[in-house]
């Protein structure tokens, strides 16, 4: 697997994008303003991630996807520490991440990879989508806030 920086003239895989995020317009808006990496297997795109300056010297990773079919290898976990790579290649020194609160495998994977809990906004997912997002048999509500000290000791 070939992870790199999508290329200024290529489109952005926005179905793979909308598996992780439904809003296209959310996801389109958010790929012009961040950077988008790919996870190429075959010469096939299977994951892809957007990373997205939110304040000074922070980061924030805003999209996570795995092609449906390559899910549970472990290329999200790969992806995700590649995006704490390259924050610490360009100086940030804290990345975040935000994921539902029915996003109970995607909660232990950022957790695995050294992300911390550091807050609820709660009613996010029903203020800012006209859907109901049903995951895992619950009501995606509230969006956990996660975040990762880039040069600091765990």
């Amino acid at each position: 697997m070939n992870i790199r920086k999508l290329d200024r003239d290529e489109k952005p895989p926005i179905t793979l994008l909308l598996l992780a995020d439904p809003s296209e317009s959310l996801v389109e808006e958010y790929v012009q303003r961040g950077e988008c990496f790919v996870a190429e297997h075959d010469q096939k795109i299977i994951g892809v991630y957007v990373l997205l300056p939110t304040r000074p010297e922070t980061v924030e990773l805003v999209n996570l996807a795995v092609s449906e079919t390559m899910q549970n290898q472990g290329i999200g976990k790969q992806l995700i520490l590649h995006a704490i790579q390259v924050a610490k290649s360009r100086g940030y020194k804290t990345i975040e991440v935000g994921t539902g609160n029915s996003s109970i495998g995607q909660l232990a994977l950022y957790q695995k990879c050294g992300f911390r809990i550091i807050g609820v906004d709660h009613n996010f997912f029903t203020r800012h989508y006209n859907e109901e997002i049903i995951e895992n048999g619950i009501q995606c509500r509230d969006m956990i806030r996660l975040s990762q000290d880039l040069f600091t000791k765990k």
